[in-house]
């Protein structure tokens, strides 16, 4: 199974959506390897009334098995249903819900700034601040990199809107347990 991201956009200012969609939770799924399992963990959701926020699917080491990061938002009293109607599902092996104080949690951010050369010294100061990298380069546009958790993304985000940005693409939350706990 190839690595799957799905990212939303929307004019909808980000603070404004996750205070409209409430909490947001970050669960791994470890799952067989095989056809329509998604389709069956994505209806739980819907039924719940939870809209899934990112999602990323990847192959595990074992390629019997692939590992689920779903960033969700919805009222907390339904989660640890939900969570017990995944795990009852066939083909999954375990569902947990990760907290940033048990997980190391990262995503990553691509955006594309219209950036003349007169302004791409302020761009690369801000790339440089947030630990970021410049992807791309043209003589009218940069793509830069950034990597961390999700608020560090915000701030990026936040700062580069001074410029014109032409698009951005974000991956999702991925997550994996501190210590000997297993994801």
């Amino acid at each position: 199974m190839t690595p799957t991201i799905i990212t939303t956009d929307s004019s909808e200012p980000a603070a404004d959506q996750k205070a409209r969609r409430g909490k947001t939770h970050t669960l791994s799924i470890l799952v067989n390897n095989e056809p329509g399992v998604l389709m069956r963990i994505c209806q739980v959701f819907s039924r719940r009334g939870f809209n899934i926020d990112s999602l990323v699917v990847s192959e595990g080491r074992n390629p019997n098995f692939s590992r689920m990061t779903i960033g969700i938002s919805g009222d907390p009293e339904g989660l640890d249903q939900i969570i017990k109607q995944v795990g009852k599902l066939i083909d999954v092996i375990h569902c947990f819900e990760h907290t940033s104080a048990q997980a190391v949690t990262k995503e990553m951010i691509l955006i594309k700034l219209k950036c003349s050369p007169e302004d791409r010294s302020q761009a690369l100061q801000i790339t440089e601040h947030f630990g970021g990298k410049t992807v791309d380069l043209t003589p009218v546009s940069m793509i830069v990199m950034i990597t961390g958790d999700s608020p560090k993304v915000e701030a990026a985000l936040a700062m580069f809107s001074q410029f014109e940005i032409i698009e951005t693409v974000r991956t999702g939350k991925v997550v994996m347990a501190r210590g000997e706990q297993p994801t």
